[in-house]
């Protein structure tokens, strides 16, 4: 039997550092509309879903080819509104429509370092598993363990018992890259946690790790893909 797969971008109209994020152009192109492009082009996905509560979001999304079959209610759609009870929220709209679906792909509207490589590599290992989640993640670029803090012209090291240690005898530590998550539906529905034992990564250059939460990451991102495409 066929496992259907489903993309669910979230994304909201109010954006508090970048003044309409969502849509902004991003390379001549709104930058969601970029992002429903490549999942389009990839294949995967039997239905390409936005949660948006936003009547222009809304409107751009149709354009570039996915779905807007809800509008999202209010209650979910402020600044503090964690992304689990948003997901849960289409997963029950889906239900409520019969539609069968197996596994279901969180992914963000600003994602202009997403690779179509990377999609299908964590779609192969969350087949692989019962529980948890699969996501993009990438490597701290400095050792982890020799930082430190300095407050008041006092400097501290953070981990004291690895300051006679080499950088290349510590243990490598990794960071979510935000970019998506994979999950079975039954996985989204029990709201398992997203770093566990059970879930596993997707690794991504460093290059490929940029967030863009203010106008000049937006410019550095732009600067990157430049450079680098």
């Amino acid at each position: 039997m066929k496992e259907n797969k489903v993309a669910l971008i979230l994304a909201r109209g109010g954006s508090k550092r970048i003044k309409g994020k969502n849509f902004k152009k991003f390379k001549g192109e709104p930058a969601i509309s970029s992002t429903i492009k490549k999942l389009k082009k990839s294949k995967i996905f039997d239905r390409i879903i936005v949660s948006t509560d936003s009547n222009k979001i809304m409107k751009i999304s149709r354009k570039a080819g996915a779905e807007t079959p809800f509008k999202r209610p209010k209650n979910l759609s402020g600044d503090h509104i964690p992304d689990r009870p948003v997901v849960k929220h289409c997963i029950k709209f889906l239900n409520d429509k019969n539609y069968k679906f197996s596994f279901l792909c969180l992914v963000y509207p600003v994602n202009p370092f997403l690779r179509i490589v990377d999609i299908k590599k964590g779609l192969i290992k969350v087949k692989r598993k019962k529980e948890g989640y699969v996501f993009s993640a990438v490597k701290y670029q400095f050792p982890f363990f020799r930082s430190f803090v300095f407050i008041k012209k006092k400097m501290k090291m953070i981990f004291e018992k690895y300051y006679k240690k080499r950088s290349q005898d510590l243990k490598q530590i990794f960071c979510d890259a935000g970019q998506f998550y994979w999950g079975s539906k039954k996985t989204w529905i029990n709201e398992k946690k997203r770093f566990s034992k059970n879930s596993d990564i997707v690794e991504i250059p460093q290059w490929r790790y940029h967030d863009i939460d203010t106008p000049d990451d937006w410019k550095k991102a732009e600067k990157i893909i430049e450079i680098n495409l």
